[in-house]
């Protein structure tokens, strides 16, 4: 079951409220990413006192391991990993698109061999939903073709691009039909395809509301295309949506990305940046990127943000925190501890910078945010 309201807005911007199986999510929301059933570095408990509403898994990544069989058995995925909030599956489709030539694209599906023993694997819209009702995930994702930004080095055609969107529509009807056969309770959302061309956008959303699905995403972002133009479709496709539905960009982004994702009418983010980054020492805070592999941070005894309550930076009791200087030889040493400790502050930063916009739009100071938020963001740390 989901149910979508909407409890402000703010020029395009909006305040609302899921309500899913698993709990009620206050959005705008960024929902960190747990491809193999884990944020990676980030146990369970430290994702709920920072406030994190609702993760992601992977569909393609648990269907192959640990499998469906071992996942039955534990009535899915929340148990399975220790998570009893709100969880959203994508579909496989993006994996399946980053195989590159390990895969074939037809109208029944994508063929391939898998990555990790070469068997060779047929995966369908009618599959997708399979898998993910065995995950009982909260919010499913349709089974879609991401359209690459480029093909043999040039930009796809319209003409690609059209054929793609086109192949995603008739995999979401076939998506939709196999999730009302399963009675499948939890919802299911529409992924807006159409590379960098509006008009195909605004086709794909318009089919798209015609299934009436619960949610929508836009997808065939972040996919190697330069900034500027992920920006004009950010700016272009949601407002395309049913104001009604809680709108999901999938895939994006920096800080700025999710600020201005916000100021365009996108309810919900994911990202593995905060993760990812933090493993490879480059720390997001309130004033500026940290890069704690930098030698000047190796005698420096301050917090990685002074603003910030994560417990990274707060510590738990009088403890104090950890500082620059103990993240600096955590990282240089190679200690498991140092990206830990990185993945918590950066994943809180991003989940209470969500928290602050609500708040915001609460008391319809968006624009006053935003332009603090850059103020902040340029001062530098």
């Amino acid at each position: 079951m989901l149910s979508f309201e909407l409890l402000a807005t703010e020029g395009l911007a909006r305040r609302g409220r899921l309500t899913l199986n698993h709990g009620v999510v206050e959005t705008p929301v960024f929902m960190p990413v747990g491809t193999y059933g884990t944020v990676k570095g980030v146990a369970p408990r430290s994702l709920e006192e920072m406030g994190a509403q609702i993760i992601l898994g992977n569909t393609f990544h648990l269907w192959l391991r640990p499998g469906l069989d071992v996942l039955r058995t534990f009535g899915g995925l929340h148990r399975f990993e220790g998570w009893q909030r709100p969880m959203l599956t994508d579909s496989g489709g993006f994996q399946v698109w980053s195989l590159g030539e390990m895969r074939r694209i037809s109208e029944e599906g994508v063929k391939f061999a898998s990555p990790v023993n070469g068997d060779k694997l047929l995966l369908t819209p009618e599959i997708s939903m399979q898998i993910q009702t065995v995950l009982n995930s909260d919010i499913a994702m349709q089974f879609d073709e991401c359209t690459p930004y480029a093909c043999a080095g040039q930009p796809t055609s319209e003409d690609d691009a059209r054929a793609s969107m086109q192949l995603s529509l008739r995999w979401a009807v076939r998506s939709r039909d196999e999730f009302a056969r399963l009675a499948n309770p939890n919802a299911l959302f529409g992924i807006v395809q159409g590379g960098m061309y509006e008009a195909l956008r605004e086709e794909s959303a318009a089919r798209l509301a015609e299934l009436d699905l619960p949610g929508y995403a836009i997808g065939g972002v972040s996919v190697g295309e330069p900034k500027e133009e992920m920006l004009r479709i950010m700016a272009h496709t949601p407002q395309r949506l049913p104001a009604a539905k809680p709108r999901y960009l999938m895939g994006v982004g920096t800080p700025e990305d999710l600020v201005e994702g916000v100021a365009q009418g996108v309810d919900m983010f994911d990202c593995v940046m905060p993760t990812r980054n933090a493993r490879n020492g480059h720390l997001f805070t309130r004033f500026g990127d940290l890069k704690i592999r930098n030698a000047r941070h190796k005698t420096d005894q301050r917090p990685l943000d002074e603003t910030c309550a994560c417990y990274t930076c707060r510590g738990h009791g009088d403890s104090g925190g950890f500082s620059r200087a103990y993240l600096h030889h955590l990282d240089r040493c190679g200690e498991m501890l140092g990206p830990m400790l990185a993945s918590i502050h950066n994943l809180h930063y991003y989940v209470n910078l969500m928290r602050e916009v609500r708040a915001a739009l609460d008391e319809g100071r968006f624009a006053a945010l935003r332009r603090q938020f850059a103020l902040d963001r340029a001062r530098g740390v």
